[in-house]
């Protein structure tokens, strides 16, 4: 039986490997065409991309869909006897695991929803921030000291007492460390000056942070589910006070995908029990974690939790139709193509399409503004396409020539929401009104790149005052192929203003890799988290920020580069973060994140396009779900589900 499901598992990867290479042969063919501007036209074309599949690659399709329902058929029945003890869950998420240390994570799902937990906790629903590891906290008259108190009984997985001195641990010795690079560090950087919080232990349940001046956001920026976890000092304490031949600390080594996941201490709900790279990360339950419901039953419910690696949404599809995912969009909506025929299967298939509102979330195109050189002296980015990206004319021009009415239509199924702010739509500091808007007008983009020098020859292409012809690369996810195909409409679009896009959808850890530690890319649109408070997006927004990726500045550990500088819209953005956090009164911190929206749309150092409708579908069976657009993971209180018992 080994043997035949390995043969069987050898000729699924070939023919998820031919679907994905034809998908990809097609979305760079249809790229070049021009699709229809009215919805209709533009919905047929991809039903005939989709019917083009099924004609030309139909003996090969047949054959496979008869071996996934075969190896669907012998996976799910071993991982239900595998769980035969409890009960189970099953998702999905596009791409591996980057790491399994905490300060190292930058991109979004990760394992540290399911791990870890923080100090306080954001409500899903309300927004309201609520105990989770510390039961109480008390502030100052002049907010400038917190005392956290610590719940009693506390343990790590491993059952160490988790007290006061890993929270202390956390704070100073790995957030506030220069040497540990992390894109939590923004959020709890304070004032001007960028000062961390003093943390110190009043005994082993008590905890005191003394703040350098009031802080609006402090509670925010310490609570889960994506917030700052609690790391164990005993785990981790040693690896910190060596360096290993690379001249980083060990620390920044521990813990990656390497290490077998049952040594990663941890103190969620879940602990990790087995990852095989490119198929599943299995959690199962934490014996030592601290909750309980109201009759003193110990959390989580659910037993198993199963993680499958599906590196396509579409495939994702197939295995929530045939039943072998529990959810479909919780770490990012469901996509809008597949609600009609969703809605269709509810009953039958027992499930549910959950409808949150907007997404919180944002999408959004950027260009590397970056002027700085590396380590040999070589510019960042090719010097005649930095001048053209560092223009704002350029910048406006690329808003006003994408339509991002037909993407939502075409590509939403006009569910999506047309954003033009940085702030999410939740957020009681969103600016409904006053912003600039650039609604779809290629003559009014012409006009601002003649006006800013550039020129256009007979056939209609597009030069700069030096005969350049204006031509950059775009990347983007592979995996998501609704931003693949808003990508391929971007580069449709942006050829009828006369510029050339060469489009290339890569790989999810390429793509972050690329932007965030060799800074070879040109443009590329990807989507960023969001919620309730501004602050929490400061490491995007805040000049040093780790996820500033359209100047970023070098991070610890990363080689040298040199000249960087931040332009002066972005030291006015740092000005107004400083100012945001400092202030109290929150008619006044709405006045001040008005004036940084308003900076952000005029500046454009991102292109706001489309936001997703926050749509997930679960199975019938999950029950305690809270399901809303606010938090960026639709299983925020995953603790809290339960299987329902059959009968």
């Amino acid at each position: 039986m080994v043997s035949v499901v390995s043969l069987v598992k050898a000729l699924l990867d070939w023919f998820w490997l031919a679907i994905a290479t034809c998908i990809t042969n097609l979305v760079s063919t249809k790229s070049n065409r021009t699709l229809a501007s009215n919805t209709s036209k533009g919905r047929r074309l991809l039903n005939l991309e989709t019917r083009s599949i099924r004609v030309r690659g139909l003996p090969a399709i047949t054959v496979g869909l008869a071996l996934v329902i075969f190896l669907s058929s012998c996976q799910s029945s071993q991982l239900r006897t595998q769980a035969a003890q409890g009960s189970q869950l099953v998702l999905g998420t596009l791409t591996d695991p980057n790491t399994f240390n905490f300060a190292n994570k930058n991109t979004f799902p990760s394992i540290f929803l399911f791990t870890y937990e923080c100090l306080t906790q954001e409500n899903g629903v309300t927004g309201a921030i609520e105990p989770a590891l510390a039961e109480s906290w008390e502030f100052s008259d002049d907010n400038k000291r917190v005392v956290f108190k610590l719940r009693p009984g506390l343990k790590w997985s491993d059952g160490a007492p988790l007290t006061a001195d890993d929270v202390v641990f956390t704070y100073q010795d790995v957030i506030a460390n220069p040497e540990v690079p992390t894109d939590a560090k923004e959020g709890i950087q304070i004032g001007v000056n960028k000062a961390y919080p003093d943390v110190r232990k009043l005994d082993d349940l008590r905890v005191e942070f003394n703040l350098p001046e009031p802080f609006a956001p402090l509670l925010n920026a310490i609570a889960g589910p994506d917030g700052i976890v609690i790391l164990p000092k005993h785990a981790l304490e040693e690896t910190l006070k060596t360096k290993g031949a690379d001249g980083n600390l060990k620390f920044l080594s521990t813990w990656g995908t390497d290490t077998d996941p049952t040594k990663i201490v941890v103190n969620g709900p879940y602990v990790m029990e087995r990852y095989i790279a490119g198929q599943r990360l299995v959690f199962r339950r934490n014996p030592h974690y601290w909750r309980k419901d109201s009759q003193g039953t110990q959390l989580p419910y659910i037993d198993r939790i199963i993680w499958q690696i599906v590196e396509n949404l579409d495939t994702q599809l197939l295995k929530f139709r045939s039943g072998d995912m529990d959810v479909l969009g919780d770490a990012r909506p469901l996509r809008s193509e597949y609600v009609p025929l969703l809605k269709r299967e509810e009953k039958r298939g027992g499930f549910t399409i959950h409808d949150g509102g907007p997404w919180s979330g944002t999408l959004y195109l950027t260009f590397n503004l970056n002027k700085a050189k590396d380590k040999n002296g070589k510019p960042l980015v090719d010097p005649i396409k930095s001048r053209w990206f560092n223009t704002l004319a350029f910048r406006q021009a690329i808003a006003y020539g994408i339509d991002r009415q037909r993407i939502n239509n075409n590509l939403f199924r006009g569910l999506g929401v047309i954003q033009n702010s940085p702030i999410s739509v939740q957020s009681p500091f969103f600016l409904k009104d006053g912003l600039k808007a650039y609604d779809h007008d290629p003559e009014r983009a012409k006009t601002l790149l003649k006006q800013a020098g550039f020129k256009y020859n007979a056939q209609g292409q597009l030069f700069d005052a030096e005969g350049h012809r204006v031509r950059f690369s775009l990347m983007t996810n592979a995996n998501n192929l609704v931003r693949v195909a808003i990508g391929a409409q971007v580069q449709q679009d942006l050829s009828k203003i006369g510029i050339q896009v060469d489009y290339t959808p890569i790989n999810f850890n390429v793509l972050i890799e690329k932007v965030n530690n060799s800074r070879d890319w040109d443009a590329h649109m990807i989507g960023f988290t969001g919620g309730i408070e501004p602050n929490a997006a400061s490491n995007l927004w805040v000049s040093s920020g780790a996820s500033h990726g359209f100047n970023l500045k070098q991070q610890p550990g990363q080689p040298p580069i040199q000249g960087w500088e931040p332009n002066d819209w972005e030291t006015t953005i740092d000005r107004l973060f400083v100012s945001g956090a400092r202030e109290l009164d929150e008619t006044k911190r709405k006045a001040i994140y008005a004036e940084f929206q308003r900076v952000v749309q005029e500046q454009l150092p991102v292109i706001h396009l489309v936001n997703d409708r926050a749509l997930i579908a679960v199975r019938d069976r999950v029950e305690g779900l809270k399901y809303t657009g606010l938090p960026s993971w639709g299983l925020w209180n995953i603790q809290e589900l339960r299987i329902k018992a059959k009968g």
